[in-house]
């Protein structure tokens, strides 16, 4: 593997890349203190490694074109959202990587340490760590140690949360990869941890039968994250570190296609994303929003063929989250799950779908100024989002050293611990013929954080239902007070022909007086809640 990753360095710098991009003269002097033996040190055999691209190229189109699934969209119709995600509905996600080191601001501190004029990355960077040109982002790879790293600590701490499904960063935008990467000398088994940490936690998932294991992708937008790095004096420009900071070409000239992805990145990204799925066998593959620009849609194409054809045989079969931004579209309705990000959806949609958010307001990786969620929030969010035939990833963002940040455990075990007792009304469960009703508002927004930031807390007054097979579910999001009569008015006689047998809250058995009419359902309920944030009330037809 070592002998085969030495020579794929070629296609990172030239091939994979598309182009040369010439320096400006950055100074070097920092690699002096980088042990890690740069690229212009390695002699390579480019001939060698261009076939071999070529062959492993052929062998993904292959299988792409072998099985029940062709790459192309009209193919992808027949596809059907996997039971296993669908009754899942709560995931943890979890951003981890070499921007934990620098801990400012969140995990795009690569990119924006190269801009002197946005916030204050840039006056921080150099102020402590000094000039760009010194000290890069690379300069962070060595101090990035997870020495107190425990793939099975946390899985025990995300299945305390009730979480049935793990979605950990495979790659993130800064081209540092989490896991033994045979195109990229620039992974977490050759610097920082030494340790394949993707390959850890799968086998930690695998001990824990209820959860299941993702991995997300982040590389397309690689192509231009460390474009600030070439409008100023710094390491970005020299070519020793093409192979991590990309070609860093401008995200404005990028996305007006004035300068699209290159052919050979695009190969490259396919070939990384193929590996990940042999490798590791991950059940859900979640793509950031830059692979749904219509210069990645053939490449899509095939991997998604790809990855359907070869999860058709396993145990599980495999999910794609894929997002919609601007006019940037690619998967049909039902083909792949729809994914949104800090945002949810006013109502029930058809097709299976997704948010992920994060336990904090300001962040998805590790920093020191983090603004929490409240558990109570979370819940709210999760039960709505269930409401509406979708399911909630929920990020948490580890420290350098490899563990999870006592408040982020507490939030998660407060979450657990009210599914322990209201489980029953998320997992396996579907929507019901209305997801819902009362007086707060939800935003609805694809790919859209402004729905997050105008986020309006729930009250006694909004109630929201699943069902699994004969049993309604009715979750009142506050509680509206001891004895008080609730009064359910989606529970009429059209909505819900069925005479009603019994009415009980869950985690209670304490019996609910209740009078059904054709204009709804009457609740009184008892003295005491069981848990904190909503309750469920358990109906049961006769």
């Amino acid at each position: 593997m070592r002998i085969f990753k030495l020579k794929s360095l070629t296609v990172s710098i030239t091939a994979a890349l598309g182009f040369v991009l010439s320096g400006c003269g950055a100074d070097n002097s920092s690699t002096e203190s980088f042990t890690e033996k740069p690229v212009s040190q390695i002699q390579t055999d480019s001939k060698t490694v261009t076939s071999s691209t070529k062959d492993e190229l052929q062998k993904i189109k292959e299988v792409a074109n072998k099985g029940p699934f062709k790459p192309n969209w009209d193919s992808f119709s027949q596809y059907e959202i996997p039971a296993w995600y669908q009754d899942a509905k709560f995931g943890i996600f979890i951003h981890w990587g070499v921007y934990s080191v620098p801990a400012h601001n969140g995990e795009w501190y690569p990119r924006w340490m190269y801009d002197p004029e946005y916030w204050d990355y840039y006056e921080h960077h150099t102020k402590t760590y000094g000039p760009v040109t010194e000290f890069g982002y690379k300069d962070f790879i060595p101090m990035f140690k997870a020495e107190n790293f425990n793939a099975d600590e946390w899985l025990n701490i995300i299945e305390d949360s009730g979480a049935r499904y793990i979605v950990p960063v495979a790659e993130h935008h800064d081209g540092f990869s989490m896991y033994d990467n045979s195109y990229s000398r620039w992974d977490a088994t050759e610097m920082g941890p030494k340790r394949d940490i993707i390959a850890e936690l799968k086998a930690a998932t695998e001990k824990k039968p209820d959860i299941h294991f993702g991995l997300s992708s982040h590389r397309a937008e690689n192509w231009w994250f460390f474009d600030r790095g070439r409008e100023i004096p710094s390491d970005v420009q020299d070519e020793a570190y093409r192979d991590l900071y990309g070609p860093a070409v401008s995200r404005e000239t990028s996305e007006a296609g004035e300068t699209p992805p290159s052919k050979e990145f695009m190969d490259d990204w396919l070939l990384r994303t193929v590996e990940i799925v042999d490798k590791y066998q991950p059940e859900l593959i979640w793509f950031d929003w830059w692979m749904a620009s219509e210069p990645f849609h053939e490449h899509v194409q095939l991997f998604t063929s790809y990855y359907y054809n070869k999860g058709i045989n396993w145990p599980n079969m495999p999910a794609i989250n894929y997002k919609e931004h601007e006019d940037m579209r690619s998967y049909p309705d039902g083909s792949a799950v729809l994914d949104i990000e800090r945002g949810q959806l006013s109502d029930t949609r058809k097709y299976f779908w997704q948010t992920d958010t994060s336990v904090s307001k300001t962040s998805w990786g590790y920093v020191t100024n983090h603004k929490y969620r409240t558990a109570n929030s979370l819940v709210d969010d999760l039960i709505d989002i269930v409401s509406k035939n979708g399911s909630l990833l929920l990020n948490i963002g580890p420290k350098p050293d490899g563990t999870i940040p006592q408040a982020e455990i507490n939030l998660l075990k407060q979450i657990g611990d009210w599914l322990k007792v209201n489980g029953e009304a998320i997992y396996e469960t579907r929507p019901w013929v209305t997801f819902g009703e009362g007086v707060t508002e939800v935003v609805d927004g694809k790919h859209s954080n402004d729905a997050e930031k105008h986020r309006k807390d729930f009250t006694s007054k909004d109630i929201r239902f699943t069902k699994k097979d004969d049993t309604l579910y009715a979750i009142m999001m506050a509680w509206p007070g001891d004895g008080e009569k609730v009064h359910i008015r989606s529970i009429d006689s059209k909505n819900y022909p069925h005479k009603i047998k019994q009415v009980s809250l869950v985690g209670s058995d304490e019996a609910l007086k209740f009078e059904q009419s054709d204009k709804g359902l009457v609740v009184t309920l008892g003295n005491k809640r069981p848990t904190d944030f909503a309750q469920v009330l358990k109906i049961t037809p006769q």
